[in-house]
């Protein structure tokens, strides 16, 4: 029997999922987001249990266990960045000048 198709109305990214839900201040949870994925890869790389993560980030294992999940809802973007400093990566903020009426925030991971 063939399976029946069921038609659905679909609609383009912004390329924020943040701005699509309507979360207030998109563009900073898409920050949080961003930064606490490259905790958890530099986690992950270096092998490090929650215990030990928590003592080199100077927080207690339950809340890596939330940034390892993507929850980084308690800490800032600047804390994010502390985190990522305190793993052996240097975090770099570049301003520049956009020909758009609103530039955007990202993050930028150097080979």
């Amino acid at each position: 029997m063939a399976k029946k198709r069921t038609k659905f109305d679909a609609e383009e990214s912004s390329g924020n999922v943040f701005a699509d839900l309507g979360f207030p201040h998109p563009e900073q949870e898409l920050l949080k987001a961003d930064l606490t994925l490259q905790i958890y890869r530099a986690l992950k790389a270096r092998k490090l249990t929650q215990a030990k993560a928590g003592k080199i980030l100077g927080i207690p294992q339950p809340h890596v266990s939330d940034l390892m999940r993507g929850r980084a809802r308690a800490f800032s973007a600047e804390r994010l960045m502390e985190f990522l400093a305190a793993l052996g990566h240097d975090v770099e903020i570049r301003v520049r000048r956009t020909r758009k009426d609103h530039g955007h925030v990202s993050v930028i991971v150097a080979a």
